[in-house]
């Protein structure tokens, strides 16, 4: 195993930007900043967010998880072994997302070719209805659809694990609920992350007895360096492993105690929603970025649109002329970033329930109309949706981990409980978080969620329905099309697909290697506000007041934008990780 120290050899020739040294450098001592400040938080120094081989990469959001992933890679397994044995593993490991309790998507590409994306996000209960979180006077009731039982889906991950392994694994299931079993029956020690993720959430921990019992003992957060065992998530996880994924969390002792909970707090489930929850095979969206075909999510995703919406209003301009974090090259950027964003909001929910123009919004012609209305010198006023059916032609707290295997199988996956730590409620007697994603839907049209996006009709609220999501599970492959050349994701709510584009940029366009590419500082816009927001040094101040010139507005976030983590596949073999910086995430190969 090769992993830490060594760095990765560069992917691609030195870019030339035409602001020669002065950006080279601001880069360079933000990108040292940047990991100095997110390294030195671990209980030990780290060495791990970047590593290098050719059988087989795993990054995950923490470091334990991807040993787990590796571990499996050498014991014959393939990508989607490791993927199923790290999921279950950030279960364990990395509550405040990892989960049994929440949903995702799996984005797959297969060494014969085949491309699936695996749909395990999480349902409205039967009794959800489209004004359930208003008043008799029509007006949204805060936190209902966050920190209370009516917050809660159906839980989709251990369906989607399951269906995962069941059609594509080599490895027995057992083996690879086993790890985590041992982790959560042994314990780990709880690193800086998980405290301080703990203490943010401490009052609402406080509200429910077996929360507070499991992560604040004696009242306080469990401490640092201290071992957190978790008995009664290990019970749930044998289940698992000696009935499956469906049977042993969907029926029996598991479903009883959810539903069990669910009428002590007043929440929706039952067990009808639990026996009735399904996985669905969608096609992956398929776009492209400079000749690489860039695969992606699909509605109920709202990240696979935005991002080829966005790739696609990109390369009408040479950004790597214009030279990373330069004016001109984010103003382009924040353009594309508020159209596609607008069209988020209006356009995209669950394709189940709503005609979602998926390939309209997409489309060469439609983008071009986008593009028409974008000026390289001014801001535009003030933005709406657009109309893509006019181009239709008939005929949506999360962690993400990517797995490369030396067969060329690739696996993007994203996870989520939404907040961290989902509603804060663990399932008395099962261990694990509950999710509160009812707040991704649009409780009322215009009305911002927790991340401040937006929706409308399209993302109302409905029975069986599946709320839409930003999570952006995505694979780039290689100009011929056939093998992956890059393989990433991120958490971060509606931040999750500018991190995604913004990667892709840095390494197709600015050159950069990929651990650069991932930590580089970023920015994000999404419609409304109009604000853009901005990390730490990703605009000096001299692009700052071009920017403010052509009418952008900024404010500035004191958390990081998106935490990725990535896998690039050279032409001869060579992989290369890398983990967020910002993250507490760990890359591994051999």
């Amino acid at each position: 195993m090769k992993s830490g120290r060594k760095a990765s050899p560069r992917p691609f020739k030195k870019s030339r930007s035409p602001f020669g040294g002065f950006f080279s450098l601001t880069l360079a001592s933000g990108l040292a900043l940047c990991s100095f400040a997110h390294s030195h938080h671990s209980l030990a120094r780290r060495n791990d967010q970047r590593a290098s081989g050719t059988r087989g990469t795993v990054v995950s959001a923490h470091p334990l998880a991807s040993e787990v992933g590796l571990r499996i890679l050498k014991k014959g397994g393939n990508a989607v072994d490791a993927a199923v044995a790290t999921a279950l593993a950030l279960a364990v490991v990395h509550p405040q997302a990892g989960n049994l309790g929440g949903g995702g998507f799996m984005l797959l590409h297969l060494k014969d070719g085949q491309e699936l994306a695996l749909d395990f996000r999480e349902m409205a209960p039967r009794k959800a209805g489209k004004d359930m979180y208003l008043d008799k006077k029509g007006r949204v009731r805060p936190g209902e659809s966050l920190w209370t039982s009516r917050a809660v889906g159906v839980p989709g991950s251990p369906a989607g694990l399951f269906r995962a392994h069941e059609s594509f694994g080599v490895l027995p299931w057992k083996t690879l609920v086993a790890p985590a079993l041992r982790l959560a029956k042994e314990g780990f020690v709880v690193d800086s992350f998980l405290h301080r993720a703990i203490v943010a959430k401490q009052r609402y921990f406080a509200r429910w007895k077996e929360t507070a019992r499991i992560f604040l003992p004696g009242g306080k957060p469990i401490p640092l360096g201290a071992r957190l065992v978790q008995p009664d998530l290990a019970k749930t996880l044998g289940r698992l492993a000696e009935k499956g994924g469906i049977k042993g969390f969907y029926f029996g002792e598991t479903a009883k105690k959810i539903e069990a909970w669910m009428e002590e707090s007043e929440g929706l489930i039952d067990r009808k929603d639990l026996a009735a929850y399904h996985v669905v095979r969608r096609k992956p969206l398929r776009g492209s970025y400079r000749g690489y075909p860039v695969l992606s999510m699909p509605p109920p995703s709202s990240g696979g649109v935005a991002l080829i919406q966005m790739l696609g209003l990109l390369e009408k301009k040479n950004l790597q002329a214009m030279g990373f974090g330069s004016a001109p090259c984010l103003h382009w950027m924040i353009e594309s970033m508020r159209r596609a964003y607008a069209d988020r909001a209006r356009w995209l929910g669950d394709p189940d329930f709503y005609p979602v123009p998926t390939q309209a919004l997409i489309a060469p012609k439609y983008l071009d109309s986008l593009a028409k209305g974008m000026s390289e010198d001014r801001a535009t006023p003030e933005i709406k949706a657009g109309n893509p059916k006019a181009f239709l032609k008939e005929s949506r707290e999360t962690t993400h981990f990517s797995v490369l295997d030396a067969e060329g199988n690739a696996v993007s996956c994203t996870t989520t409980l939404n907040s961290s730590f989902g509603n804060s409620q663990v399932v008395p007697g099962l261990g694990f978080f509950l999710n509160n994603e009812m707040d991704d839907f649009s409780a009322k049209p215009g009305v911002p969620n927790q991340f401040g996006l937006v929706g409308a009709e399209a993302n109302a609220i409905a029975p069986k329905k599946r709320m839409l999501s930003s999570m952006t599970p995505t694979i780039v492959l290689d100009r011929e099309g056939k093998k992956p050349f890059l393989v990433l994701g991120s958490p971060g709510g509606g931040r999750i697909i500018n991190t995604v584009l913004q990667v892709i940029v840095n390494v197709v366009d600015h050159k950069m290697p990929l651990h650069l590419a991932v930590a580089a500082p970023r920015i994000h816009q999404q419609w409304k506000p109009q604000e853009t927001a901005w990390e730490r040094l990703a605009l000096v101040p001299e692009v700052r007041k071009a920017l403010m010139k052509k009418g952008q507005r900024f404010t500035r976030r004191p958390r990081s934008i998106g935490r990725c983590q990535a896998i690039l596949r050279r032409r001869d073999g060579m992989q290369f990780g890398a983990a967020d910086p910002r993250s507490n995430g760990s890359a591994l190969a051999w």
